[in-house]
């Protein structure tokens, strides 16, 4: 007779809920220290259990690290898809709310984002294929949403559009690292900043036209 999988975790938790300890920290260390410099000792160590239990538990190191990208990146892409599909009178603009849909999916655990945008992941491996799956599902959200604002613009240049995605990108990267570094500020808090930013350069760009 087959022997079922144990539900029984480590020192009395349950497995469930130790699994959950282990996604949380490796989403963190993957988060902050990248994928080539973590280690499944170090995240063992940060749980309290064995390095040979977390390989009994998820297998590899990249097993374990799409163990937590695939969670991150469903819940990107399925945010920015709900935000850009907002419309009505008095929806705030595309922009804002994509940031806004950021920042809520990321409070948790904010190094989400350096999960799937991890420079260190190896060449060719599934882990980069796979981020890069997700990568492309948002940057498609984003192109349509750019283009959008550059027919509004009255522009149709694809390269003004794919230089407006890249920068967008960064843009989203740079502002989750400052809001990891200023973990006192809420969502809401960073969609409030953001608008006041965009409303700040707007003006800039307007006293620029107006004075040339």
């Amino acid at each position: 007779m087959a022997t079922l999988p144990s539900k029984a975790g480590t020192k009395g938790v349950p497995r469930v809920d130790r699994e959950r300890q282990v996604l949380a920290a490796a989403t963190e260390e993957f988060g902050r220290y990248g994928y080539e410099a973590t280690t499944v000792a170090a995240i063992a160590a940060r749980v309290g259990v064995t390095k040979p239990l977390l390989h009994q538990y998820f297998g590899s190191k990249q097993d374990l690290y799409l163990a937590c990208l695939n969670p991150i990146g469903d819940r990107l892409v399925d945010a920015v898809h709900a935000a850009m599909a907002e419309h009505g009178t008095g929806a705030a603009p595309t922009p804002l709310r994509v940031l806004n849909a950021l920042f809520t999916a990321l409070n948790e655990e904010r190094q989400m984002w350096f999960v799937l945008y991890d420079p260190s992941l190896p060449p060719g491996s599934g882990a980069a294929h796979r981020a890069a799956y997700y990568r492309d599902a948002i940057d498609d959200l984003a192109a349509i949403g750019t283009a959008d604002l550059l027919h509004t613009a009255g522009t149709s240049d694809p390269l003004d559009a794919d230089a407006l995605t890249y920068a967008w990108r960064g843009l989203c990267t740079a502002l989750v690292r400052w809001w990891i570094n200023h973990p006192d500020q809420s969502p809401e808090a960073m969609a409030q900043r953001c608008a006041r930013l965009f409303e700040v350069a707007s003006r800039a760009v307007l006293a620029a036209d107006d004075s040339t």
